[in-house]
């Protein structure tokens, strides 16, 4: 017999919760990421920690491949490519590098690639993105999937259950994004494609879900241009992208090139 504690019992209820430790060395990956290079009293002041900590941190990430170091310098080191390759997700659905340029060519519009991580949405990949769209995506990793279209085709995807989860866990303060996601639902269920203004009003997004073999929702694909290109292009824009989707999602014995 397993014995559960009560507080082991209930996290499930819970949902995602905040932790220190956790926090602080997914930070220092993130910097390293969008920043590679860093120095130590770089980090440091980004995680505003003691130093003893974040050198310890540094220590542990360096010792199991995490992070590597040159001249003192930080940069991400290989178990972080190590688990991309052996990764099943991306690679199941057949998309590339190479395709979303190929998207990108024929919308001419920037194409992200993004997938959900707890709560939120991370970009992992781009292509034909201006000078605006790829610094907000760059400076901003982790995006509440109520912002973004693709966290809301993300979220429609998801089981009843685990939605509903998500929904009761967001704070007062996302309220108007609850209820506007909630008066969306229906549409991008029906039309599979989820839609969304950014940059007050100047930038529009159009994302539907990228399923893998088994039908099963892996990532998002997004378009993002200016509102004034996008709006009046909106129907055709819709069917290209289900159309590239459905081609990587149905396409039989090959490789991926290059895969994300």
């Amino acid at each position: 017999m397993v014995l559960v504690s009560d507080d082991e019992a209930g996290s499930g209820d819970r949902g995602p919760q905040t932790h220190r430790t956790i926090d602080r060395v997914t930070r220092i990956l993130e910097e390293v990421v969008y920043n590679p290079g860093l120095g130590f009293a770089d980090l440091a002041r980004a995680l505003d920690a003691p130093r003893s900590s974040v050198h310890g941190f540094i220590r542990g990430l360096l010792a199991k491949g995490w992070l590597f170091e040159d001249n003192h310098r930080f940069y991400l080191g290989p178990a972080v490519y190590g688990l991309t390759l052996a990764s099943g997700h991306i690679r199941a659905g057949l998309v590339t590098e190479g395709d979303l340029a190929e998207l990108h060519e024929a919308t001419g519009l920037t194409v992200f690639l993004g997938v959900q991580a707890g709560d939120h949405l991370i970009y992992v990949a781009e292509a034909g993105s201006d000078t605006l769209t790829g610094y907000a995506a760059r400076t901003n990793i982790r995006r509440t999937l109520l912002e973004t279209a693709g966290g809301k085709a993300l979220l429609v995807a998801l089981p009843e259950s685990q939605r509903n989860a998500f929904l009761r866990r967001r704070p007062r303060e996302e309220a108007a994004l609850v209820d506007q996601f909630l008066s969306e639902s229906a549409s991008i269920r029906e039309t599979g494609i989820a839609r969304n203004t950014l940059h007050q009003g100047a930038q529009f997004a159009l994302a539907t879900v990228l399923a893998n073999a088994a039908g099963e929702p892996v990532a998002e694909v997004t378009l993002v241009g200016r509102t004034a290109d996008m709006l009046p292009r909106e129907e055709e824009l819709r069917g290209t992208l289900l159309r590239f989707v459905d081609l990587w999602r149905n396409r039989k014995g090959q490789q991926p090139r290059e895969a994300v």
